[in-house]
């Protein structure tokens, strides 16, 4: 298990706890009283960091690295999952992940972007930065969702999309553009849940739904923490300041109306518990999934429209 520097004390009971365990059988027995004293202060030490997180630190917490990415919630929520490849133009882009599934028997187009868990799959996954024909593979597989009237699920968690050169070349804020065109105007329902980090229009390329959700500890904002400090104070040391600022947790964008709803997720985030957090996930989806079903196509995108127009505010002077 990795620990976050906030959770150091938290790991360090549970290294004296793991070492407890691990002293012989007639011993444990009489050392169990104290075990159990130890796992009790590990409970409520949790729960006292995880009432009063940060920001930056939540932000932490939806880049952990054993965080539940996007095909590890599909494997567990979804039955029948055939995974689709390529955008019939330039190619297959790993960094996003999309297919035909069901969940519980109810037809889905579920996509989301997909990070690697180690240095080989990171670079094979691009670390969860998309390039343009991932955007443009999305897009052909939400048309194909619309073509055989299934919902579409997108699960967002990406740093941003890849700004190399080459996915300029290839047209990237073009295809993110036009996937935020056509998804105003996709007349099946579209339910968007942010499951770690959501950057930047790297997000928002595949983000643009009817009910939008956030996982407890995740973050979307226009710019990531490190960049806005680099922007406003020329080094990345007031992140934590940019972090709070920026109004990027699932609370504050509630608050904001900029989403629908919070999932909450296991004390100590979704790494702690995959199978409690996929649950919550389902849950949600499923809700949502019934309650858009009862809406004509004419009527979805009126929604979608209106419920974007509505964000923001603004004064005429």
């Amino acid at each position: 298990m990795n620990y976050l520097d906030f959770e150091k004390p938290i790991a360090d009971l549970e290294k004296k706890i793991s070492e407890l365990n691990a002293i012989g059988t007639p011993q444990r027995d009489v050392l169990k009283p104290e075990i159990e004293r130890l796992r009790g202060r590990v409970d409520e030490l949790r729960s006292s960091i995880f009432e009063n997180l940060t920001a930056w630190q939540r932000v932490q917490l939806a880049r952990h690295p054993d965080r539940p990415y996007t095909l590890d919630y599909i494997y567990n929520i979804c039955e029948n999952f055939v995974e689709l490849h390529g955008d019939r133009t330039f190619g297959d882009d790993k960094a996003i992940a999309g297919g035909f599934a069901t969940i519980d028997d109810k037809s889905v187009m579920i996509i989301g972007q997909q990070k690697g868990r180690d240095t080989k799959t990171r670079q094979y996954r691009n670390f969860g930065m998309p390039n343009p024909e991932g955007y443009r593979k999305a897009l052909r597989l939400m048309k194909l969702a619309e073509k055989f009237n299934v919902p579409v699920i997108t699960l967002l968690d990406t740093p941003g999309a890849f700004p190399g050169l080459e996915a300029e070349a290839r047209g990237q804020a073009e295809a993110i553009a036009v996937n935020l065109r056509e998804m105003s105007v996709l007349k099946v329902p579209i339910i968007t849940v942010v499951i770690g980090e959501g950057a930047s229009g790297g997000a928002l390329g595949i983000g643009i739904g009817n009910e939008v959700y956030m996982m407890e500890n995740t973050w979307y904002s226009v710019i990531a923490p490190e960049s806005c400090s680099q922007i406003l104070w020329k080094t990345w040391d007031y992140k934590e300041q940019a972090a709070t600022a920026l109004k990027l947790t699932a609370k504050d964008l509630l608050e904001l109306k900029v989403i629908d709803g919070i999932i909450k997720e296991p004390l100590g985030g979704a790494h702690r518990d995959y199978d409690q957090a996929a649950a919550a996930l389902k849950k949600q989806l499923m809700e949502s999934l019934k309650r858009l079903g009862k809406l004509s196509a004419s009527k979805l995108v009126d929604q979608r429209i209106d419920k974007y127009s509505k964000m923001g505010s603004w004064v005429e002077a």
